[in-house]
């Protein structure tokens, strides 16, 4: 196992974190590759994002749109915003080719809108690509543990 690499990506993801828990957007922005892509799938068992619905699969353009829609306070899923606090752990290196990583971990979300605070709880798969001394997001892979189950509107980044 190595060490220094698990150190660096639990990290970055828990720098990821809280910035989507402080809502600083832009920054989250600036982590993604350009092809990267988010998706939280409906069915936990689903392999083919691209020919199935899911509740995100967002590229570049879309995560754009879904930021404008968060800070707009034009749309009724987020207004108000929520606030949320998560807790990323269980981190484990799945690969490494020195320049591609792919780590799994888990997440505890807490949000709290209109006097009610929902738990979310998912697996995480990054794929992760090295980006001089930092890295970048290629692939964000949310898996909530009861996704095909009715959910209430998720109307901020998981």
């Amino acid at each position: 196992m190595n060490l220094q690499l698990l150190q660096e990506v639990t990290a970055f993801i828990w720098q990821e974190g809280d910035m989507l828990d402080h809502s600083e957007y832009d920054a989250w922005l600036a982590l993604w590759a350009e092809k990267g892509t988010y998706i939280i799938p409906i069915d936990p068992k689903e392999q083919d994002f691209e020919n199935s619905l899911n509740y995100a699969y967002d590229d570049h353009h879309m995560r754009e749109l879904r930021v404008q829609r968060l800070t707009g306070g034009e749309s009724i899923s987020t207004s108000p915003l929520p606030r949320t606090v998560r807790t990323l752990s269980r981190f484990r290196v799945l690969f490494d080719d020195g320049a591609h990583i792919t780590v799994r971990c888990a997440q505890n979300l807490r949000e709290f809108r209109k006097d009610a605070l929902k738990h979310y709880s998912a697996d995480l798969v990054y794929e992760l690509e090295r980006c001089d001394e930092s890295f970048k997001i290629q692939r964000k892979l949310i898996r909530l543990i009861n996704s095909d189950d009715t959910l209430a509107g998720i109307g901020y980044i998981l």
